[in-house]
């Protein structure tokens, strides 16, 4: 069943009303045309008014959407010659993390990227989205193999966060997630790092560091999930709207903050409305900004990536 959020509402039964005028010309033969055309103008308009004025919470609410784009729909719309590489070397293969090698138009790149699930199984499969420490250490390690030969690589972030059970911790998480930063920083390859969805604390940050971060429009990126930052500061989860407010996990938020290096607008209604086109503009996004890298040298990528991160905080004093 299809999950509509509350200020989506009006706009879908509109939507369905118009499917339903279009089904019945169809079956009758009959002209309603004019009709469906007011409401085809109506929705149009409601539509730009819901989006233009969303709110932090209701911007978190999309980038959870089950609908949208996972990793694995990106790589079947982008690359070409896709091998997925497994495992940790360490005996371990964290299905909550995806990694391989394919053709991005003519170039050949590594691409890693959270993996959620579309229903309960997969979701379990998965961990909805949350890596454990042998999650990390695969991405490190075809992220090491990258570096190796010379090839871009591209990370896609979606994750409520790095999975915060006793066995995770047991297994090294916040080692794994600090390796990670520590490493990336060092590869002399670019790198272009992209928060489809969810951009959930270190979980997020531990295939975050790039020379580029990109931000769908409608994603987040935060320390803290809404509702983890309203039960430490005020002990009631449903105070999250309030916490999204304050935390500025919004992308355009993030642009404004220097945190991410370009918001690229997704397809009208968001991109759980439409896959295809939500995954070509990103697509295109992507291309830009590798081909903007072309032509650095090791020492200049890393160079611009330590820019990038040491800008992240910087206060001017106007006094």
């Amino acid at each position: 069943m299809e999950l509509v959020l509350d200020f989506e509402r009006p706009l879908v039964e509109l939507t369905r009303r118009i499917e339903a005028l279009r089904a019945a010309q169809a079956l009758e033969g009959t002209n309603l045309g004019a009709s469906i055309g007011e409401l085809q103008k109506k929705a149009d308009r409601l539509q730009r008014q819901i989006f233009a004025s969303l709110t932090p919470w209701q911007r978190a609410l999309l980038s959870r959407h089950p609908a949208r784009p996972y990793t694995l729909d990106y790589v079947k719309g982008w690359l070409t010659e896709w091998t997925e590489l497994h495992g940790d070397r360490a005996g371990h293969d964290d299905q909550a993390i995806v990694g391989g090698i394919g053709l991005f138009g003519t170039r050949r790149v590594v691409l890693i990227g959270h993996q959620k699930g579309r229903n309960t199984k997969e979701n379990v499969t998965r961990n909805f989205g949350m890596a454990l420490p042998d999650g990390y250490r695969k991405a490190l390690r075809l992220m090491k193999l990258a570096d190796r030969f010379g090839l871009p690589i591209i990370t896609l972030i979606d994750t409520p966060g790095a999975y915060p059970g006793i066995d995770a911790e047991a297994r090294g998480q916040a080692e794994a997630i600090a390796r990670n930063i520590l490493e990336m920083s060092t590869f002399g390859v670019p790198i272009v790092c992209c928060v489809i969805g969810e951009g959930g604390s270190g979980g997020a940050l531990a295939i975050g560091v790039g020379n580029r971060v990109l931000m769908f429009e409608h994603s987040t990126y935060s320390v803290i999930s809404p509702e983890g930052c309203a039960a430490i500061l005020w002990h009631d989860r449903a105070e999250g709207p309030r916490a999204a407010e304050a935390l500025k996990i919004t992308s355009h938020d993030c642009h404004a903050l220097g945190v991410a290096d370009e918001v690229v607008t997704e397809p009208p209604g968001g991109a759980h409305r439409s896959q295809d086109a939500a995954i070509r503009a990103l697509g295109e996004a992507v291309e830009r900004h590798l081909a903007s890298l072309d032509g650095l040298t090791p020492a200049e990528l890393r160079a611009d990536r330590y820019e990038h991160f040491r800008r992240l905080g910087a206060i001017e004093d106007r006094g």
